[in-house]
């Protein structure tokens, strides 16, 4: 009885993503099949709704419905122990629909600080043959209901909110070659304090622990990305989250992520290496836990479907 329910499910999904895969893939591929000068107009610079972690200036027409998956497995440098991280996973689930051609709308969850998010792409302006830029605002508010973040603390559901705002900038600079820039603003209303070590040591003052906030309320900071396109269904990503303002003993780093986009038809999909296991808006810009000089990376991917 259960494998036939699990073969039902297997056969469901299945379903659902093969389905209108004609329809699905004019949709897609129209986008990215062009000639001469088209790429200056009216075209997406990147294949997806995020570069690889963070968001791009592509977004959902009117009506438009797509689902994203996406999946983080361990650090890497767990070795054979852990399969080089597979036996651990993170998961982001999230839909995006468009209200209108230039407004969409977005949820999602995230397994690994269980946190769900709202969230709305503005489209500004778009490159054209006169105007170079794609520009789009991108808002999110995010609330984190895990347990661990602040462990025997009843906190309140602002303090577990937090709001994101970004400006998408991006140039489709030639048939290729795409780059977008994206300040970020981020507030956090809830700052954990942690013990302060050095040098591997707990740092007492007056025979008590030292407690210092590893976060600040008010954060900024500079997205910088690039695609290039291999071909006509292939794509490769570079994405960089430099926090401008990091308290100086923070245990994060930059956010630094290698990708690679395939397109079939109806599905994009990105193969990913990151610092970040951390799926969640707030968490990819600040809080990236790897260090690529230590081998402390993560694999991972995405999905990107359209109804």
């Amino acid at each position: 009885m259960i494998k036939n329910n699990n073969l039902k499910y297997t056969f469901f999904i299945l379903l659902i993503f093969l389905s209108n895969p004609i329809i699905s893939q004019n949709d897609l591929l129209g986008e990215i099949d062009y000639v001469n000068e088209d790429y200056k107009v009216g075209l997406s610079a990147f294949k997806a709704h995020k570069i690889i972690n963070g968001q791009s200036t592509k977004q959902s027409r009117k009506k438009e419905l797509f689902l994203y998956v996406a999946h983080r497995f361990g650090s890497i440098n767990g070795g054979i122990k852990t399969l080089f991280g597979l036996d651990i996973a993170n998961t982001k689930i999230e839909m995006f629909y468009g209200l209108s051609d230039n407004f969409q709308v977005g949820f999602s969850r995230e397994s690994l600080k269980k946190t769900y998010t709202i969230n709305f792409k503005n489209k500004i302006t778009s490159q054209e043959s006169n105007f170079p830029l794609n520009i789009s605002i991108y808002n999110s508010f995010n609330y984190n209901s895990s347990d661990f973040l602040a462990p025997g603390v009843d906190l309140s559901f602002s303090q577990r909110s937090l709001f994101l705002s970004q400006l998408l900038i991006s140039n489709r600079v030639s048939e290729k070659l795409s780059f977008q820039l994206t300040p970020s603003f981020v507030k956090r209303n809830y700052n954990e304090e942690r013990i302060l070590f050095e040098n591997g040591e707990v740092v007492f003052e007056n025979g008590v622990p030292v407690f210092t906030t590893f976060d600040r309320e008010y954060n900024y900071a500079l997205g910088l990305g690039a695609s290039y396109k291999i071909n006509k269904r292939t794509a490769l990503n570079l994405e960089y989250f430099a926090n401008l303002n990091r308290v100086e003993n923070s245990p994060n780093s930059d956010a630094i992520s290698i990708g690679i986009d395939i397109e079939t038809g109806g599905h994009v999909f990105q193969l990913i290496f990151s610092n970040t296991q951390s799926i969640d808006d707030v968490s990819v810009i600040l809080d990236a836990e790897g260090d690529w000089t230590k081998r402390h990376i993560f694999f991972g991917f995405n999905i990107l479907r359209i109804f």
